[in-house]
């Protein structure tokens, strides 16, 4: 009389033990730590490359973006530029100033917006705050100011040309 085997049939099919399964050897390592290196590595080449050899363009000519009477006193506007993706906000301060500045944030790349009344930009994303008048940094992480786009009111027309250097 034979023996009944009480194994139960995926074992069979699947004969590790949950110890192996868990337990990484060194060359399982050292592949996986080789393969984060070189994407990382592609990565970082890709982006030098794309910075040196294809440098962002700057502004030029002035941009038409809006009439005065569109945009009430503490109000804004988004806006990009024909050819361009960059995202950029119109402010139309409370002191009837018109100030222009990229609409991301200088830490990550976060989305920023005016805060009506207090003179300050926000970055909700890390509570980063930004100077309505200047773009400069008031607190929090962001390195650099907002860059800045020239505003010039003719008549009823708004326009932005390039930030000229200082």
């Amino acid at each position: 009389m034979a023996q009944q085997d009480n194994t139960p049939d995926w074992k069979i099919d699947f004969p590790y033990s949950t110890v192996e399964t868990l337990q990484v050897s060194r060359r399982q390592f050292a592949k996986f730590l080789c393969l984060v290196s070189g994407g990382l590595m592609a990565g970082s080449g890709l982006v030098a490359i794309k910075s040196s050899f294809f440098p962002e363009r700057k502004v030029e000519g002035e941009h038409f973006v809006c009439n005065t009477a569109a945009l009430p006193v503490g109000g804004t506007r988004s806006f990009t530029l024909p050819g361009s993706t960059v995202p950029y906000i119109l402010i139309h301060l409370e002191n009837d100033e018109w100030r222009a500045y990229e609409q991301k944030c200088t830490h990550l790349s976060c989305a920023v917006f005016y805060k009506p009344g207090t003179g300050r930009i926000e970055c909700p994303c890390h509570n980063g705050w930004f100077d309505a008048l200047t773009g400069e940094v008031v607190q929090g992480p962001p390195p650099r100011p907002l860059p800045a786009l020239n505003v010039i009111v003719k008549g009823d027309a708004v326009y932005v040309t390039g930030q000229q250097p200082a």
